[in-house]
């Protein structure tokens, strides 16, 4: 009886800390979207773009890896 004591308390909390997790994540998108620049002119859509992975990426959302590939995708590299 104590090992299933012991499971189902584990499994309360890492439901717990993936339900908060998951909330700043979307707390941290929020504010990225928030500081984002105004508005690019058209022809600048991948600069403005890169400049949103910047801040996200500065914020701590996305890893060097992650904006690496954004970055490249975003510029058609």
């Amino acid at each position: 009886m104590g090992l299933m004591r012991v499971a189902a308390r584990t499994a309360v909390i890492s439901g717990t800390a993936t339900a908060v997790s998951g909330r700043v994540a979307q707390r941290q998108m929020a504010a990225a979207q928030a500081s984002a620049p105004a508005a690019a002119p058209a022809g600048d859509a991948s600069i403005a773009k890169v400049q949103e992975l910047a801040a996200l990426h500065a914020q701590g959302v996305l890893s060097d890896a992650e904006f690496a590939a954004a970055k490249a995708k975003a510029l058609g590299i």
